[in-house]
Parts: C-alpha cells; structure tokens; sequence
C-alpha cells in the first residue's frame, strides 16, 4: 500500500514538473525573438534525440554512433508522407516515427548479435553511408534535398504570434509529450527489463528474459524516438537534405548525451542546451579575443572535447546524478 502511495505522489510531483515546464515555454515563447525561438525550437529536438540514445544505452546497454541517421529516415519520412500522400502534419510525425521503428527493428535484429564495438561500427557504418544512398534517388531531392511544411499559426494566435514561435511550440510541445511517455516506459516492467538485461546478461536470461527479443524492442523504440526527433528537425528548418544530417549530428547526439548523464533521463536538457550553446559561446569568445575564422571554427571542438573530459572524470554518470549523491540524502 505505501509503495503504491509513494509511486502515485511521485507521478503526481512529475506531472506537475512537466506542467510547469510547458508553462515556462509558454512565457518564453511571448518574450524572445525569432532566432531564440529556432534556438529554443532546436533544443527541443535535441532533447527528444538524446533521450532516444539515453534510452538505448544507459537503460538497455548498447552502444550507437549513428542515430543521425535514424533522425534522417525520420525526417525523409515525414516530408514523403507530406509530399505524395498530401496528409495533415501530425499524421507525418506518426508516419515517421512508425517507419524509423520498422528500420529500428530490422536494424536491431541484426545488433542483438553484436556488442560493444561492433554494434557502434554497424550504426557508424550507417551514420556515414545514408547521406550518398539519399543522392542516389531524385525523388528524395539529391543534395538540395525536399521540403516540409509544418505549416502557418492559427489567426487567432495574432500577427505577432510567427512562424518560428509556432516551430517552437510544436517542438516544446511533443518533446513534452515524448519525455513523459518515456519516463513512463522506463518506469514500466520494459524499463526494468532492459536494465536487467544491461546489468547481467546470464542472471536475466535464467530469470526468463529473452535477451535477443529485450535488445531488439529497445533498438525499436528507441529508432522511433529519434525518427520523432528527424521529424521535428525537419518541420524546423522547412528542409530534408543530406546536408541536415550529416556524420557530425550523430557525435554531437553522442555527446550531448555524455554531457547529460547516459544512465539518467534527469538531465537531457543539459546535453541539449549545451549542443546549441557552444558555437554561439566559442563564436562570441573568438570575436572579442582574436577574430580569426580559423579560431572561431576549432573552439566549439576544443569546448567540447574539454567538457567531456571534465564530465568524465568529475562527474561519469552525469551532473543531475553527482547533485543528488552529493545533496540528497
């Protein structure tokens, strides 16, 4: 009885942290400019991305360098749906996150064989190859890519109310929901499963856990996490190309995720602030102490690299994790 209790408080106290978060960008959204609106909108799919490799690494343990790519099948996805069968844009968000959870799945089957290494070269494998399979159709648009219109505000919203404001709403607004859905499903016996899974191999299988069938399902939905994700992007920048998505994309998830805390979802919008805020930090500190190109386009990498280090060494399982082991008891 009182651990249902405590778990019913504890919803309660997260539905609320999530309400308040949808009331702060909601503020947001009426105070600041367009380029913080396409910042913000940005973060907001970074959070649904690094959440996507949170889960299938910290919670079921396997390692990928590729999610760029699923981010890419997702947004192609999107625009496709959009382009040819000519439907609303909620029905493509769905579209691509069914369509990168099929490609997860098939991708997963085969990854439930491999590990460590190996399962990182075969999504990097990915991540490297997708950009030239994309130029190799015209109707995916070749290096100028395709579009997709995630559409114009209500009127009633008013003439100050922009397009880029609307990308921020739509953005805020389904990583919400993606990010409760998440902590929801970590929270349920799948979660507890893959951790299992991730701790002990051998003790989960003699517990009855069908360890190919566990990895398999976190690939899946995880791929449709970041398809979610491919999607957003996509409705952000109004584009799909090859260009959106490059190798880089899939390091800096990677990183961001580092910078989060791989075993913790608590802070996933550290590693997504942090991925939009670096080049505008490095591009500030290049212009008022050197102003060479050459500097401005090596600092965000030297940033980067610095604090993945101190994120490793001070503190490995992320800062929303060293806080509470430090100051709750």
């Amino acid at each position: 009885m009182g651990v249902v209790h405590k778990r019913h408080v504890t919803n309660k106290h997260r539905f609320i942290g999530f309400v308040l978060i949808g009331l702060l960008v909601y503020i947001l959204s009426n105070t600041v400019d367009e380029w913080k609106s396409f910042q913000g909108a940005t973060i907001a799919v970074y959070v649904v991305a690094i959440a996507s490799i949170i889960l299938l690494t910290g919670y079921s343990g396997q390692i990928s360098l590729g999610h760029g790519a699923l981010l890419a099948i997702g947004a192609y996805t999107a625009a496709l749906t959009q382009i040819y069968l000519h439907l609303p844009v909620w029905i493509c968000f769905v579209a691509a996150v069914l369509v990168t959870s099929l490609f997860g799945a098939l991708l997963g089957s085969a990854a439930a064989r491999l590990s460590g290494p190996y399962l990182a070269g075969t999504t990097l494998a990915l991540a490297v190859g997708l950009p030239s399979i994309a130029n190799q159709f015209s109707f995916l648009g070749g290096e100028q890519g395709i579009s997709f219109d995630a559409g114009w505000p209500p009127l009633s919203f008013g003439e100050a109310f922009t397009q880029y404001k609307w990308f921020f709403w739509i953005t805020s607004l389904a990583a919400l929901i993606m990010m409760w859905w998440i902590q929801n499903l970590l929270r349920s016996r799948y979660g507890r499963t893959w951790r299992a899974v991730k701790t002990n191999e051998v003790a989960a299988e003699l517990a009855g856990i069908h360890l190919a069938r566990s990895k398999v399902l976190a690939f899946t939905v995880s791929a449709g996490i970041a398809g979610m994700a491919g999607a957003l992007l996509a409705a952000t920048i109004n584009n799909v190309s090859p260009s959106a998505f490059p190798l880089a994309l899939s390091f800096s998830l990677a990183t961001g995720a580092v910078l989060s805390g791989v075993n913790t979802l608590g802070g996933v919008m550290i590693g997504a602030v942090a991925l939009v805020a670096i080049p505008e930090i490095a591009s500030l500190v290049a212009d008022r102490w050197s102003g060479s190109e050459s500097v401005a386009s090596l600092l965000p990498d030297f940033i980067v690299s610095a604090l993945l280090i101190l994120t490793v060494f001070l503190a490995p399982k992320g800062p929303i994790e060293k806080f509470w082991s430090r100051h709750v008891k």
